[in-house]
């Protein structure tokens, strides 16, 4: 469809001129809508409901710029449903209660139904989120909420159980390329004149854009509005757009999941014996203006948990780096701490510790009502001498090799139970060995208890 000028006719409102560009080309209906196949795509369960207006509670999960108070508007539309907005930065119980009354009224006077968006629903507490509870229950509202943070760690259980949650994803490279196609033709018609962008300048805004279509965007408008029109053209350059975005802000939020993604793949790099990605992981962290010292402390716990008796050293040197940032400050502790993480990529790993821990908790739990084996009581009367506390117990010192062969520590119903079970690598390889040779012993001495 033409304009009387011959430009396409995209079916904007000219009223929305003043709007940022992020708001004038936001989608309208499923056809505009760009990205989140996964669930959006044909036949999927999520859009028949909302083409047929039966829409339930959800929430939406996912990074900023993927679309999730766009869908919640259209939803509202196919609803032939109001859309009462709260935001959890900006608003609380009063704000909450208002948009609940606007919803009965609505349904009351107007016969119309409401959805209530409540965007950053995780930063409401846990008594501001029961708030919403019994409105979705007898059908007041349609609840939609929007989160950047996992709904299972930050949300109420019982909004959880009436609300479904649906993940988005941010938007591939081919999603935000036809965002900046449709923004460019929108521009186009709009101011009247070419915008030329070259192919280089267009990978470049893309990547910076990274999945966030609010974010292309802005870069876009940012660019045009310092760029000059010359013969009805407006050439937009790499130039310019790095200028526009400034330094990229690093993506990480203490205590939010990018923080933990980032801590994840810290730990895994460490794991996985790979010392490069372990640095820059761990530089990442540091450049989101991360805690060293959080650092510093899961290398302790890597220590124990997958370098164990492989190389006890290990958790030394954690130690020892942990002190030295505090000693002497970030500049140096850092380093130190990246040296920790360094030799640990490269220790020998074991988890036998960290397993046979697990199973000794678990062995403990389910075997509680055993009793102590006499021998191994403590005489400290003599009555608890007459009742045979310590009787026949075997002083190891006293023994060939400081070595009781044959002896049990366990209750009778679980004797001899093996739980650490060393592997072949670094000094556990010796651990092993000695633990096969004492076995040996074991099963040699007649004097072997509870066999």
């Amino acid at each position: 469809m033409t304009s009387d000028n011959g430009m396409l006719d995209l079916g904007f409102d000219q009223d929305d001129r003043f709007k940022p560009l992020a708001a004038k080309l936001r989608p309208k209906s499923l056809a505009e809508y760009e990205g989140q196949e996964h669930i959006l795509g044909q036949g999927m369960p999520l859009p028949l409901a909302i083409e047929q207006g039966k829409v339930h509670s959800l929430i939406f999960w996912g990074p900023p710029g993927t679309g999730k108070t766009t869908i919640a508007e259209i939803i509202a539309n196919h609803a032939n449903a109001d859309i009462e907005r709260v935001s959890a930065v900006t608003s609380g119980i009063k704000d909450i209660r208002q948009a609940i009354d606007n919803a009965k009224k609505r349904a009351i006077h107007q016969q119309r139904r409401t959805v209530l968006f409540v965007d950053e629903v995780h930063r409401f507490n846990k008594s501001q989120q029961d708030a919403f509870l019994p409105h979705i229950e007898d059908g007041t509202i349609i609840f939609i909420g929007a989160t950047t943070e996992n709904p299972a760690f930050e949300l109420n259980q019982a909004i959880l159980s009436r609300a479904r949650v649906y993940t988005l994803k941010k938007l591939s490279k081919a999603n935000l390329s036809n965002v900046l196609a449709r923004a460019l033709s929108y521009q186009t018609q709009t101011e009247q004149h070419e915008i030329i962008i070259d192919q280089d300048t267009k990978k470049q805004l893309l990547a910076l854009a990274n999945g966030d279509a609010r974010r292309l965007l802005n870069l876009l408008e940012n660019c045009l509005e310092i760029t000059p029109v010359v013969n009805k053209q407006q050439t937009l350059t790499k130039t310019q757009l790095i200028q526009v975005a400034g330094n990229k802000i690093a993506h990480y939020d203490k205590g939010g999941d990018a923080f933990y993604d980032l801590i994840s793949a810290f730990h895994k790099s460490v794991r996985g014996s790979d010392p490069d990605a372990a640095l820059y992981w761990y530089a990442r962290i540091l450049t989101g203006g991360g805690d060293a010292l959080y650092v510093a402390r899961r290398l302790l716990a890597i220590a124990s948990e997958d370098i164990g008796n492989a190389d006890p050293r290990a958790m030394q040197l954690a130690i020892n780096a942990w002190d030295t940032f505090q000693r002497v400050g970030p500049s140096e502790g850092e380093r130190a701490i990246a040296q920790a993480a360094v030799y640990m990529a490269l220790a020998p790993k074991s988890n036998a510790v960290y397993s046979a821990f697990s199973q000794a908790k678990a062995l403990a739990k389910a075997t509680c009502e055993l009793d102590v084996p006499l021998h191994l009581k403590n005489s400290t009367s003599a009555i608890t001498k007459e009742l045979g506390h310590g009787s026949e117990y075997r002083y190891a010192h006293d023994e060939a090799g400081a070595y009781a062969a044959g002896e049990n520590y366990f209750p009778a119903e679980i004797a001899h139970t093996t739980l650490y079970q060393p592997s072949d690598r670094g000094l556990e390889k010796q651990l092993g060995d000695k633990l096969n040779y004492l076995k040996q012993l074991d099963q040699q001495s007649d004097n072997r208890r509870y066999d």
